[in-house]
């Protein structure tokens, strides 16, 4: 077990008395002359206690030895999904020949989101983060594992699918809550958060790559394998990198499911945590509904396979280079500067489809809405300011699996409305509800703006 490299076991650090001078960072200095700064810039805050100076930038995330292995288990375990959901697309056609039943392998990735964020959502906070943390590991790997197996029907490789869609947004919303413990509150969380965005980015890229060779020299039952491999080595890294910490709330005396359900109408109750929800689930569900059909776009434009590969890759690029330079070169103050202006603009190139553009400048449409995600950082860090420590857990579970599920709905719905309507109206459509949706959103999250005060006590929770 490496030493402790985070701050206290409880996570975050305790909140001044009201009307405490606010640091440059947004976190507060106590009239007793207490280090209590939440943010990362506080001396004496966070992994870097007692002073001691810290690099800028992501290099002071990598610096986190702890975040170090919960980097590189999610990064193992990223490609291992990726890889999983070609070579069982490709498998599931195989069996069956049904373009249908192909194309729903990669629904249920998203789609069963839903049941894991809702009915399982307070065991990101009842139970030790580093416990959760690996048991979704471990029950994710023989769910993988059972699809190796010849002769498994195929409605069992859709039902295993299924288990690892439902058990991930537990998975992620423990671990984004985790890196509060981690890293400490502030910068460090938030480009925390951005390290983790920018893995699941680049592992499409990496992934569909590596899937799509790995399915050239063998068969998808042994990429299958592999990728049951990657989750008990994610469980490994967990287990063996991490520290244990007590949960953050280990109140039992409410079955799960209610625990779970009632959590979830606490968060949707209260209007600033709404709104900050629908700001983070709106803009991805526009945005991938052009994504969503790129494949009859590049059969439209007669690209041919290059071509509808080169368009898949396109917003994944867009978005890992905008993730990539505004953490590095931007502060705190103009990243959340960007937040509205981002969030809306990630739904406007679509309306350039209108025109039904030339595979160059479909290219680049799509590389300009992927860098639409850098709104994400003034996002991440109001919604952790604005919830509880006791459930940050279950808040980060809920905003996982809403995102996931209205992405999943969008595309099926996008998908719907080609069968009746032309790409070039479709497509574009996107773009002038999402703005109009947008707009309405950030409107309400400006309505709910919260005092530092207020931030305060709603982290003592």
């Amino acid at each position: 077990m490496p030493s402790p490299s985070g701050p206290a076991p409880s996570g975050r650090l305790p909140a001044c008395p009201d009307g405490a001078p606010a640091c440059s960072d947004g976190g507060a200095t106590c009239p007793d002359g207490g280090a209590t700064c939440s943010g990362a810039s506080a001396a004496g805050a966070g992994p870097y206690a007692g002073g001691a100076s810290r690099p800028d930038g992501y290099r002071a995330v990598f610096a986190v030895p702890e975040f170090r292995c919960v980097f590189a288990a999610h990064l193992l375990s990223s490609l291992g999904v990726v890889v999983c959901e070609i070579a069982l697309s490709v498998l599931v056609f195989r069996l069956t020949a049904s373009p249908l039943l192909s194309a729903l392998t990669f629904a249920l990735g998203l789609l069963p989101y839903v049941v894991g964020g809702t009915l399982l959502s307070a065991v990101a906070d009842r139970y030790p983060a580093r416990r959760v943390l690996v048991g979704c590991d471990l029950l994710c790997a023989p769910a993988a594992a059972g699809m190796v197996a010849p002769g498994t029907p195929v409605v069992v490789l859709l039902a295993l699918r299924c288990v690892l869609a439902a058990i991930a947004p537990v998975f992620a919303g423990t671990r984004a809550a985790t890196l509060g413990e981690v890293l400490g509150e502030g910068e460090l969380f938030v480009l925390g958060r951005s390290v983790i965005r920018i893995v699941n980015q680049s592992a499409q890229l990496a992934g569909f790559a590596a899937g799509g060779l790995l399915l050239a020299v063998v068969s998808p039952r042994a990429v299958l394998a592999l990728t049951a491999a990657t989750f008990l080595g994610s469980a490994l890294l967990l287990r063996l990198g991490t520290r244990a910490r007590p949960a953050r709330n280990g109140v039992r005396g409410e079955a799960l499911l209610g625990a779970s359900l009632g959590g979830v109408r606490r968060l949707l109750a209260d209007r600033r945590v709404r709104a900050l929800l629908l700001l983070t689930w709106l803009p991805p569900a526009f945005v991938v509904i052009p994504e969503a059909l790129l494949i009859p776009y590049a059969g439209l434009l007669g690209t041919g396979p290059a071509g509808a590969g080169l368009l898949m890759c396109a917003m994944p690029i867009g978005a890992v280079a905008a993730e990539t330079l505004v953490g590095t070169f931007l502060g705190p103050g103009a990243r959340a500067r960007l937040t509205f202006p981002m969030g809306l603009f990630a739904v406007l190139p679509s309306l350039g489809f209108a025109t039904q553009p030339s595979l160059g400048c479909a290219v680049l449409l799509l590389v300009l809405t992927g860098t639409g995600i850098s709104y994400n950082f003034g996002v991440d860090r109001w919604f952790a300011d604005a919830v509880p420590d006791a459930h940050l857990g279950q808040a980060m579970t809920v905003l996982q699996a809403g995102r996931m599920t209205v992405m999943g709905l969008a595309m099926s719905l996008a998908g719907a409305a080609a069968e009746y309507a032309p790409l070039r109206v479709v497509m574009p459509a996107a773009g002038v509800v999402g703005a109009v949706c947008v707009l309405a959103v950030i409107f309400e999250v400006r309505r709910t703006g919260q005092g530092p005060d207020r931030d305060r006590k709603m982290r003592r929770g």
